[in-house]
């Protein structure tokens, strides 16, 4: 009989399983050790987008840096990011995750490196981008690396719970770390990750399982799917963050747009006409793929445009000092980062269909609870209450949600899948923190009063608001078809019972032997 995993698939015991079937209760130092290193580069990608952003101000005006010019800082990194997660994800599965892995971090060293040492505004964007891209290829392979690694079920849940919360202990750290280091000097943001990831480096060519990639196939590099679609989220990403300045009904920007809807189309057109294609779409048949991509899309993009109204806010308006803040915004982070190892535990309980609504749900509590936000504001009335919603929002739907992009997904598309909900989380961040910004410009008016801030922060809460509420909506789908699936009545065994006559004619033969 087939039974359902404590995570909500299917798994069918007639099959046999390519990984090594680990006890939750009884991991070896070997795979402990597998563990730390793929968080250890899980916590260099979120603290290296958290530590540049409080660096900023002190970046530009150390290289003579303009506003618009700046912001490529942060728009580079997430331009490589976003825009080549697909292709990311499946080189993983086509390469060798391992291979993949090793490779991107050894370049994310060298980023880093080359970040700290320059001294011209280009080549740090270029550093920044580079940065992007290596970490646009160790996400996916690192995920995939742990849903082949561990069983689906307990273990998975647990591995994948620590490694998710590592994430967002290494943005909240990134905050508080980037206050120190940039009182130091803006340069120490970009040296303090290197020696960290050339550690991390050195024990994953020790302890990373080797696999055997993909055999080479005519047609399986599907290198047009792979054009077409990294140039439209490229574009894509590339259109949300210049809109701001172009201007949202721009020539450009509706040009860029219609760009993105042609390439978009062909990439689908290429996808379903090849024999092996880049993104095999039939993924998505699986309803809670589907969702968890779509709550990814909303859950960072919701985030992403609170956080970018709450430091404007405390810093703005306020006046807090970044440091200020960013031990202001610690308790979220805190909250996530002591749940790791209890999530895996809650996880197997409630499943994946039950925590991700009470998650998303926290978090748009924490939003709107943020919209009583006026000019003298205290921390403990305001801002820590949001805080501790958000701390519990995260730590119940962050886990959940990559846990269910890649449940029920056969090994050789791990990659695939883990590179389409890192998509869905950058794309998301994009394009709600550009709409927020547009919000924002125009419901201040452009005035630098606090009552014009606050006229365009609160809109602009209203959105990420929405935004939450959205992935509600999906997640709450998602409890109402995990109980129809529940409601199947399953087979008490997969087993051809015989016939009535199939079963006399058996007797008949036994007599006719005695």
């Amino acid at each position: 009989m087939t039974a359902p995993s404590r995570s909500g698939s299917t798994a069918d015991p007639s099959k046999p399983s390519d990984r090594p079937s680990h006890s939750e209760q009884h991991w070896t130092p070997r795979l402990w050790g597998t563990l730390v290193v793929l968080c250890a580069a899980m916590f260099l990608d979120a603290l290296d987008v958290s530590m540049v952003g409080v660096a900023l101000p002190s970046i530009g005006t150390d290289l003579h840096l303009s506003t618009s010019t700046l912001q490529w800082v942060v728009s580079g990194y997430v331009l490589g990011y976003g825009g080549l997660l697909l292709l990311g994800g499946r080189a993983a599965d086509l390469l060798g995750r391992r291979r993949v892995f090793l490779v991107a971090l050894g370049v994310f060293a060298a980023a880093s490196l080359l970040g700290g040492l320059v001294d011209d505004g280009g080549l740090l964007i270029g550093a920044r981008f580079l940065k992007g891209v290596s970490a646009a290829f160790t996400a996916p392979a690192g995920l995939s690396i742990i849903t082949t690694t561990f069983p689906e079920g307990p273990a998975r849940n647990r591995a994948l719970s620590i490694y998710t919360t590592c994430g967002a202990s290494g943005f909240s750290l990134g905050l508080v770390l980037s206050g120190l280091l940039t009182s130091a000097g803006w340069r120490w943001t970009f040296l303090m990750p290197v020696p960290v990831a050339l550690l991390a480096l050195a024990f994953a060519f020790r302890l990373l399982p080797r696999q055997a990639r993909e055999e080479r196939t005519s047609g399986g590099y599907d290198v047009a799917g792979a054009i077409t679609g990294t140039l439209a989220v490229l574009l894509l990403v590339f259109t949300v963050t210049e809109a701001q300045g172009a201007g949202w009904l721009s020539l450009r920007t509706l040009g860029s747009l219609l760009a993105v809807v042609v390439l978009a189309a062909a990439f689908l057109l290429i996808e379903l006409r090849t024999a092996h294609p880049l993104v095999r779409l039939g993924i998505f048949r699986n309803g809670g793929v589907a969702r968890a991509n779509l709550i990814a899309l909303t859950l960072m993009g919701s985030y992403a445009g609170f956080q970018f109204i709450a430091t404007l806010y405390l810093q703005r308006l306020l006046g807090w000092s970044a440091l200020e803040m960013a031990f202001g915004l610690l308790p979220a982070g805190a909250l996530v980062a002591l749940s790791a190892t209890r999530m895996g535990a809650i996880v197997d309980r409630f499943g994946t269909a039950r925590l991700l609504p009470a998650g998303v749900l926290s978090l748009a509590l924490g939003y709107a609870g943020f919209l009583r936000l006026d000019e003298h504001s205290g921390y403990l009335t305001l801002v820590l209450p949001s805080m501790i919603l958000l701390g519990v929002g995260f730590a119940l739907a962050f886990p959940s949600v990559n846990i269910a992009a890649t449940d029920g997904v056969a090994d050789e598309e791990q990659g695939l899948a883990s590179g389409l909900v890192n998509s869905a989380f950058q794309i998301g961040g994009a394009i709600v923190l550009a709409v927020v910004t547009a919000v924002i410009t125009a419901g201040s008016g452009g005035g630098e009063s606090a009552q014009a801030q606050l006229d365009g922060y609160r809109p602009a809460l209203w959105l990420v608001t929405a935004v939450a509420l959205a992935g509600f909506a999906v997640a709450a789908a998602g409890v109402l078809a995990d109980r129809r699936k529940r409601s199947i009545p399953v087979p008490v065994a997969d087993y051809d019972y015989p016939s009535a006559q199939q079963a006399a004619q058996a007797g008949s033969e036994v007599l006719t032997k005695r």
